[in-house]
C-alpha cells in the first residue's frame, strides 16, 4: 500500500481490479447453467438425473479445492496462483463452449471448478493483504460487490442468451472475459504476501477430499433423494468418519494443510458460526424464493430474475459503502441493524401467498438485501482481522469452507421442511400445500436470522484499539 493520503496506489488499483474481474467472471460461471440444462438435456439426450450432474460436480470439485487454498497461497506466488487458477478455469470453459458430447462437458465443468476454487479464496486473501486492518472493511465490501452481483443477473443472463443464441454461448462469452483477465495479470499483477515452503500432506489432502467431498454430496443429495435414501447416507457417514481423522490429523502436524488452531481465536470462531447460521438460513432467499416465483405464482425463469435483480443491486451498491462503515465504526452496530433487517423480512416471506404482487415481493427482498450486505462481509472481515497476516490464508479457507457447508445443510434442511409440510397439506390443493410448506422453510430461515442476532448481541463487539486507529488514520487525511 502506498504510503501518501490517496486511499490507494495507482499500482494497487490494478490488482484490485484484476482480482474482482476473476473473481466476477467464475462467480458468474457457477450460476448461468440451471436456465441452460434442459436445453442441454435435450441436445445429449440424457435425463435429469444425468444432467445435474454438471452443477454437482461443480459443487464438490470446488468444495474440495477450497480448504487445499491455504497451502497454494503460502506455497505459491499471488501472480502464478492467479494465472495458473485463471488458465484452468479459461481452457474449462472453452472445452464447455464447443463440448460436442456430455463427458466432455462434464469434463471442462470440472477443469472450471478447480479454477474457480483457488480463485475466489485467493482473491480474498489478495484484498486482505494489500489493505492494512483499518481498511479491510472497504476491500471485503469491494469483494462483495461480486459475491452478491454476479449470482443473480447469472440466471436471468443466461436464460437470455439461451433463448437467443443456445446454451454453448454462455461459455463462449465467458471465455474473452477471462482471457482478458488474464493478459492484464501477467502485465499488471504483482505478487502480495510472503511465500513459504509448507511440506504438503498427502494423507490430509485424501482425507480432506473424502470429508468435504462427502459431507457436501450427502447433504445435496439429502435435498434431492431424502435422507433415508442410501446416496444420502453413505456419502454422509463416509464423509463424517473422515472429517474426525481429518480435524484430528491437523491438529498435531506441525504443519497441516488447514491451520484449524485459528478457531481458538475467540472472535474468529463466533464469527465463523455466524457465518455458518447466517448462510444456511440465506438459502431461503436464493433457493426457496425462485421456487415459490416459478411454481407459486407461475413467472417465468427470467421474469423471477428480473425480481431478484434489483436486490443484487442493492448488495452491489451498498457493499462497498458497508465497507466504508465497518471501517469507520466498527462490527457491532451493523451487524445488529443489518440482522434486526434480515429477521424481520424473512418473516415476510412466511406471509406470502399466491396472489402476492411482483412490486410487493420485490421490495421485501430488496429490503432483506439491504440487511445482508450490512452483515455478510463485515462479520468475515471482524474475525479474520483478529488472525495474524500470516493465518489469514488458512482463516479464509476455514471460513470458505464453513460457507459451504452451512449452505449444505440449510438447503438439505430447508428442502426436508418444506417437503414434509407440502406432503402433510396436499389433501387442500398443491398450489396451497407448495406455499404451506415454503412457509415452513421460511419460519426456519427466521429462525436461524434470530440465532445469529441473538449470537451477535452477546458476542460482537468492537476492538476499541482498532476504532482509534481508524480515528487517527482518518485525521490524518
Amino acid at each position: 500500500m502506498s504510503n501518501d493520503k490517496s486511499f490507494i496506489s495507482r499500482r494497487d488499483l490494478f490488482i484490485v481490479a484484476i482480482i474482482i474481474s476473476g473473481g466476477f467472471v467464475t462467480i458468474l460461471n457457477q450460476t448461468v447453467l440451471s436456465p441452460a440444462l434442459p436445453s442441454i438435456m435435450r441436445q445429449f439426450n440424457i435425463n435429469a438425473s444425468e444432467g445435474q450432474w454438471l452443477t454437482t460436480a461443480f459443487m464438490l470439485v470446488n468444495g474440495i479445492m477450497v480448504p487445499v487454498t491455504a497451502y497454494l497461497v503460502d506455497r505459491f506466488t499471488t501472480r502464478f496462483l492467479f494465472m495458473f487458477s485463471m488458465s484452468i478455469f479459461t481452457i474449462g470453459t472453452a472445452l464447455a463452449a464447443f463440448a460436442p458430447s456430455f463427458s466432455i462437458l462434464l469434463a471442462a465443468r470440472i477443469f472450471q471448478a478447480i479454477g474457480a476454487g483457488i480463485q475466489m479464496p485467493l482473491g480474498s486473501v489478495v484484498m486482505m493483504l494489500l489493505f492494512p486492518k483499518e481498511k479491510r472493511g472497504i476491500a471485503m465490501g469491494l469483494v462483495g460487490i461480486v459475491v452478491s452481483f454476479a449470482p443473480a443477473i447469472g440466471p436471468t443472463l443466461s436464460g437470455w442468451i439461451v433463448d437467443a443464441w443456445g446454451w454453448h454461448y454462455i461459455f463462449r462469452l465467458i471465455v474473452p472475459l477471462a482471457a482478458l483477465d488474464i493478459l492484464f495479470a501477467f502485465f499488471f499483477l504483482r505478487n502480495v504476501g510472503e511465500v513459504r515452503h509448507p511440506k504438503l500432506d498427502w494423507i490430509s489432502v485424501i482425507l480432506s477430499t473424502f470429508a468435504f467431498g462427502g459431507l457436501l454430496y450427502g447433504f445435496s443429495a439429502a435435498g434431492s433423494y431424502g435422507w433415508g435414501s442410501m446416496t444420502t447416507i453413505v456419502p454422509l457417514i463416509i464423509g463424517a468418519v473422515a472429517l474426525v481423522v481429518y480435524v484430528k490429523r491437523q491438529l498435531v502436524l506441525e504443519e497441516p494443510l488447514l491451520e484449524l488452531r485459528v478457531l481458538k481465536t475467540p472472535i474468529f470462531a463466533y464469527a465463523t458460526i455466524l457465518t455458518m447460521v447466517i448462510n444456511a438460513g440465506l438459502i431461503a432467499g436464493t433457493v426457496i424464493f425462485p421456487i415459490y416465483l416459478q411454481n407459486v405464482l407461475g413467472y417465468s425463469a427470467l421474469k423471477s430474475g428480473l425480481i431478484m435483480m434489483p436486490g443484487a443491486v442493492v448488495m452491489g451498491i451498498m457493499s462497498p459503502i458497508s465497507g466504508m462503515m465497518f471501517d469507520r465504526f466498527g462490527p457491532r452496530k451493523m451487524s445488529l441493524v443489518g440482522l434486526s433487517i434480515m429477521t424481520v423480512t424473512t418473516f415476510s416471506f412466511c406471509f406470502f401467498t399466491e396472489n402476492s404482487t411482483a412490486l410487493y415481493l420485490c421490495s421485501i427482498f430488496c429490503i432483506r438485501s439491504f440487511g445482508m450486505s450490512m452483515v455478510n462481509m463485515p462479520i468475515n472481515t471482524w474475525g479474520i482481522n483478529a488472525l495474524d497476516n500470516r493465518y489469514v490464508a488458512h482463516g479464509n479457507a476455514v471460513n470458505n469452507t464453513a460457507r459451504q457447508m452451512a449452505g449444505s445443510i440449510g438447503t438439505a434442511i430447508m428442502i426436508t421442511i418444506m417437503t414434509i409440510v407440502m406432503t402433510a397439506t396436499m389433501t387442500m390443493g398443491e398450489v396451497h400445500a407448495t406455499v404451506e410448506g415454503m412457509h415452513a422453510a421460511f419460519m426456519f430461515s427466521t429462525i436461524l436470522a434470530l440465532i445469529a442476532l441473538v449470537i451477535a448481541f452477546f458476542k460482537v463487539h468492537d476492538d476499541e484499539a482498532a476504532l482509534a486507529r481508524r480515528q487517527s488514520a482518518k485525521a490524518e487525511l
